[in-house]
């Protein structure tokens, strides 16, 4: 069984759900279709049959037809996140929200339009007050992240069925981690980086909500990397990454967040909790770099009904109820984070580069020296 952040003995503050997990919010599930083919001697360039990629998937209320609200923020734009023009008009987000690599956007958001529409997953345009059969608009959510060094990411190996393997192997409870779905090929401060997840449940006196974040990690230097204040990078012996082809400046990479709660908010406290990501970024020593594209969005599965084509009434939380939320989200995204890296497994990829899982025993002998245990 895969160890995560708190088997290794890191401190974090506040409670996790059942699983730890965004899918400790009801109702969300999460799939993933992983795509590792060939060994490292069969990249022999671009097209090879070789690929160390592939698609996550968030349904915000699982395969049930729905319309949540939604916001978003970037730290830093280098990267990409469709529909986020409709989620600013609108404030909601119609769909599914994927993740992948850089160059499978396009194959992802259409076949995920596709699959939309296959399942009359899309709420129907209503004219003079009757619905249009198969008509409708909705502009599928997809970020990404490059995976490059260890991918043939040149060799466009995710297909529709992977996207259709994600959508409809979606599920609720445990999460996997590491070298999964869209994580498969990441990088995080120059360890094996990829997907991770936690949650935080907040006390009755807050409202009792669940905050969950999923995380598709590809960024950060190890020099900067911090462990509950401890220079754990500089600390870290061995596991230093092999690139045999250039090695890109440190930094360079992406972090896609998804958050999800049910507490009652708005698309603007969304936008607000999507702010408070780059907190728990920076407690690991990451989120000054501007080779990095660092792209959030967050939506809440309360208020089911908010979406309407006459007049909806929604239940939102006051502002100054928000503060442990924030907190939660912070929270939520360092664990996160830490959990892909303690899920992630060595992988030589593309030109035999490689790239090492974060040595547990090394963090944890460097936790005890610091504790003086």
């Amino acid at each position: 069984m895969k160890k995560r952040a708190r088997d290794l003995g890191i401190n974090f503050f506040g409670d996790p759900g059942k699983n730890n997990a965004i899918t400790d919010v009801e109702g969300v599930e999460v799939g993933y279709s992983t795509i590792i083919m060939g060994e490292p001697d069969d990249f022999k360039g671009r097209g090879s049959n070789f690929a160390r990629t592939g698609v996550t998937a968030i349904l915000p209320r699982g395969k049930q037809k729905s319309v949540v609200y939604a916001g978003r923020h970037d730290l830093n734009g280098n990267g990409e996140l469709t529909g986020t023009h409709w989620m600013d008009d609108s404030g909601f987000i119609h769909g599914p929200i994927m993740i992948t690599n850089t160059n499978s956007v396009g194959i992802v958001r259409d076949t995920v339009t596709k699959w939309m529409v296959e399942n009359d997953y899309y709420q129907h345009l209503v004219f003079m007050g009757e619905e249009i059969d198969e008509c409708g608009y909705f502009y599928p959510v997809v970020g990404e992240t490059w995976d490059g060094l260890l991918n043939d990411i040149n060799g466009f190996h995710v297909k529709e069925e992977h996207v259709y393997e994600a959508l409809n192997n979606a599920k609720a409870g445990p999460v996997a981690e590491g070298n999964v779905g869209g994580g498969t090929g990441m990088v995080c401060h120059q360890f094996k980086g990829g997907t991770g997840t936690a949650s935080r449940v907040l006390p009755k006196e807050f409202g009792g909500y669940t905050v969950g974040a999923l995380v598709q990690a590809n960024h950060g230097i190890r020099m900067w990397f911090e462990v509950n204040g401890i220079p754990m990078g500089q600390e870290i012996e061995g596991a230093d990454p092999v690139c045999n082809t250039f090695a890109p400046k440190p930094g360079t990479g992406s972090i896609i967040v998804v958050l999800a709660t049910d507490a009652p908010v708005n698309p603007t406290q969304l936008s607000k909790m999507c702010k408070r990501v780059p907190i728990g970024i920076g407690k690991l020593g990451s989120g000054y770099e501007n080779g990095s594209g660092d792209i959030f969005v967050a939506f809440s599965t309360a208020n089911e009904n908010a979406y309407t084509n006459n007049v909806s009434t929604a239940e939102v939380l006051g502002d100054h109820m928000m503060d442990a939320i924030y907190r939660a989200v912070a929270d939520s995204v360092e664990e996160a984070i830490l959990n892909a890296l303690c899920a992630a497994e060595t992988m030589e990829g593309a030109n035999h580069n490689k790239f090492y899982a974060m040595p547990h025993d090394e963090v944890v002998r460097i936790l005890k020296k610091y504790r003086g245990e």
